[in-house]
C-alpha cells in the first residue's frame, strides 16, 4: 500500500496590515502571546497573537529595520537597523533601554543567546558583533566573512554562533573564545568541513 502525503489544511487565521514600508522580519514572542514586525519604515509593531490587533509601534531609529529578535523571556526585543545600530527595547514601555554602536555600516540581523544576556549582529561591514545586554558594550568584534552577513544566530545552549554570508559562506564560531570552529561550504553539491 502506498500511502500519500496529506496536505495541511492551512487556513489564514489574519493578515496584520499597518506597516507602510516592506516588512522586514516577523517573529513570535517566546511565551507565544505577542508578534513583533520589523519595517524599512523605521518602526517595530507589537501585534497580540490572539486578535492580531497592534498593541504598539516603536520608534527611534533613524533608517529602516531589516531584522528583530525577541529575549526568551519575552520582556526585552532587539533591533536591527541601517542607522548602523541596534536597540535594546523594553517591550512592556516601548522604551528604548540601549544603543549599541559599533558597525560601520547597514545591521541587517540579530538575535538574543538563549541566557538573553548576549546579543549577536551581523552587519554590511562583514563583521559579526557579540554585545552585553545590561551594558550595551560590544563584547568581541568578530571578522567574519568577506561579504555581508545575513543571518546570525546562537546554538541552544549559546555556547556557539553560526553566521552566513553573501560570500557563500556559513561559519560556526566559540561563543566565549570568538573563535571559528568550522567553515561550512559546498563545492558543486559535495559538503565538506574546513
Amino acid at each position: 500500500i502506498v500511502k500519500t502525503a496529506q496536505k495541511p489544511n492551512y487556513t489564514l487565521k489574519y493578515t496584520l496590515t499597518g506597516h507602510t514600508k516592506a516588512v522586514s522580519s516577523v517573529k513570535f514572542s517566546a511565551d507565544g502571546n505577542w508578534i513583533a514586525s520589523s519595517s524599512a519604515d523605521k518602526t517595530l509593531k507589537i501585534w497580540s497573537a490572539e486578535d492580531a490587533k497592534i498593541e504598539r509601534t516603536i520608534t527611534g531609529h533613524k533608517m529602516g529595520i531589516s531584522d528583530v529578535a525577541w529575549s526568551h523571556d519575552s520582556k526585552l526585543l532587539v533591533s536591527a537597523s541601517d542607522d548602523k545600530t541596534l536597540k535594546i527595547w523594553d517591550f512592556s514601555t516601548g522604551k528604548c533601554l540601549k544603543t549599541l554602536k559599533g558597525h560601520s555600516n547597514y545591521v541587517f540581523c540579530c538575535n538574543f543567546n538563549p541566557q538573553s544576556n548576549l546579543i549577536v549582529s551581523g552587519s554590511f561591514d562583514e563583521s559579526v558583533r557579540i554585545w552585553d545586554v545590561r551594558n550595551g558594550k560590544c563584547l568581541k568584534t568578530l571578522p567574519a566573512h568577506s561579504d555581508p552577513v545575513s543571518a546570525v544566530n546562537f546554538n541552544r545552549d549559546g555556547s556557539l554562533i553560526v553566521s552566513s554570508s553573501y560570500d557563500g559562506l556559513c561559519r560556526i564560531w566559540d561563543t566565549a573564545s570568538g573563535q571559528c570552529l568550522k567553515t561550512l561550504i559546498d563545492d558543486d553539491n559535495h559538503q565538506f568541513l574546513r
